[in-house]
């Protein structure tokens, strides 16, 4: 439940906190628009549309620290996100996800360790975070693992209501 009560700003500068999101299954992800990963925003919105009706939510968190990958204003990466991939699933403020400066939502996620046990920093632009409805990491996947990847999908259909 803590993850719930991290403030953070939406892109457009409005204050939120993952609280708007209590009770819905969550794909956190550090995103980036010039990193070969990139293209992954379509899976993700598709994902977010497929499962958006069954109370689903992609969540994108821009990040610039893995090789300068994020460079843009807020408004050039709402403005790429949307035109580019179509992007409608929220995005929030440019974040640090490793780091002294880490963002508090990310001194979280972190102490969550993938399918090999493995905890700690983000590896890269893309890395994914499955939270179920009740505000606990359930999964973490390394960037190199597409949306439509099987293993993501089957975690994220286990933790939708009536699974």
């Amino acid at each position: 439940m803590a993850l719930y009560d991290k403030a953070i700003n939406k892109l457009s500068g409005e204050p939120s906190s993952l609280g708007e999101y209590a009770g819905k299954v969550l794909l956190l992800v550090n995103v980036a628009s010039k990193c070969g990963l990139t293209p992954q925003y379509e899976g993700l919105e598709r994902l977010h549309e497929r499962y958006g009706p069954k109370g689903f939510n992609v969540l994108g968190f821009p990040c610039n620290q893995f090789l300068e990958q994020e460079p843009g204003t807020a408004e050039e990466i709402a403005n790429f996100c949307s035109t580019t991939y179509g992007v409608t699933f929220p995005l929030f403020e440019k974040i640090e996800v490793n780091g002294d400066n880490r963002h508090p939502i990310y001194q979280e996620l972190t102490t969550f360790a993938d399918t090999d046990g493995d905890a700690g920093d983000v590896k890269w632009n893309f890395e994914k975070f499955l939270v179920s409805p009740a505000g606990e990491v359930v999964a973490r996947f390394r960037p190199q693992v597409e949306p439509d990847d099987p293993a993501l999908v089957a975690a994220i259909e286990a933790q939708l209501p009536g699974s």
